[in-house]
């Protein structure tokens, strides 16, 4: 058990690592940080901490560096989030609002996050599967053709062409009843329900209509089923700030080159934000704890986001030797902002 003292001698040596790049000294220590105790003694602490893993000497008479351990202890028990300025705030709140559509709102985030902490930032797009319906329209085209929009929780938006069998929209009576009802029971069925309740449901529907209409209501339920099985955007990701990795030079070899090669494979990048979107709980995964052992130099600070329960993720990548409470507190206000902004549109 590491006691009082020793974790704010280890709190000590994370900050200055991660302020100077340089090893730290005990003589340092003590100057900067007022430990209230002699040079001596924070050595013999320093020795402990070594001796348990939490530090290491990478070579003689140098001062000391953070292992991946203690880097962990640091985050789990020292690390508190810091306070984002009004300023940042608003920041942020005025750069995600002025958000067009789902693709402007994505960019935007991945970009401000980026800039708030300096390092990579990803953001991946909402997923399909996590989505409700939040409304279908229907608007005739053709006498046989109608467009139909389907708009998700998400602020996803998805149009089809349907080729309506057997009936003339345009014209007045029975297909402006069907119009009508098509968007009547297409909405009852379908909106505010997960994406695979809302398919079950929509099938469903072609039972319940007259005879005559149930060739129109099969080809619409058709349409959005298809519509909503479309997994092609599930796995893309924005990524935002790669020109932030020259900042680690002396690093490049061990940490910054291989973060360059994965942030090709969008599939990597989905695995290194890892199940931080199953709750929407803020998770950092450090070092050797990744899924990738090439990638053992690097750390990850993640959250799930949405509106009512977490859609994606995003997050931020880069070397170890992060300042984790001020990128924690950005991933969390980005991801808290991110939602907000998905529940207005």
């Amino acid at each position: 058990m590491v006691d009082d003292r020793k974790l704010a001698v280890l709190r000590a040596i994370v900050e200055d690592y991660v302020a100077t790049e340089e090893p730290v000294g005990s003589k340092a220590l003590v100057e900067r940080h007022g430990l209230g105790v002699s040079p001596a003694t924070v050595r013999n602490d320093m020795a402990v901490l070594e001796d348990e893993g939490y530090i290491h000497q990478p070579h003689t008479s140098a001062g000391r560096v953070p292992t991946d351990k203690g880097y962990r202890l640091f985050v789990d028990r020292l690390a508190t989030l810091k306070p984002m300025s009004s300023a940042e705030k608003r920041a942020i709140s005025s750069f995600l609002d002025g958000a067009i559509d789902l693709d402007d709102v994505v960019q935007r985030s991945v970009r401000t996050l980026s800039q708030l902490t300096h390092q990579v930032a990803v953001v991946q797009y909402p997923t399909l599967s996590r989505s409700t319906v939040r409304h279908v329209e229907f608007v005739a085209l053709a006498p046989t053709k109608a467009l139909m929009v389907l708009i998700l929780s998400s602020g996803r938006v998805e149009q089809r062409l349907v080729d309506v069998p057997g009936g003339d929209l345009l014209t007045s009576g029975l297909d402006d009843r069907l119009l009508a009802d098509l968007r009547t029971r297409v909405n009852r069925v379908a909106a505010g329900q997960r994406i695979s309740d809302a398919t079950t449901a929509l099938r469903a529907l072609v039972d319940e209509v007259v005879p005559a209409d149930a060739p129109v209501y099969g080809v619409v339920a058709e349409a959005l089923v298809e519509a909503m099985s479309d997994h092609r955007r599930d796995q893309r990701v924005a990524v935002s700030g790669t020109a932030q990795l020259a900042r680690y030079g002396d690093d490049f070899d061990r940490s910054v080159r291989p973060l360059l090669e994965a942030l090709e494979e969008q599939v990597v990048m989905l695995k290194l934000l890892g199940e931080a979107s199953a709750d929407g709980a803020l998770t950092v995964t450090i070092g050797q704890e990744g899924p990738y052992s090439e990638l053992s130099a690097t750390s990850v600070v993640a959250s799930g986001y949405g509106p009512q329960e977490a859609m994606a993720s995003l997050g931020v990548v880069g070397p170890t030797r992060m300042d984790y409470p001020s990128t924690m507190a950005s991933v969390h206000a980005v991801a808290r902002y991110l939602s907000r902004v998905l529940g207005d549109v």
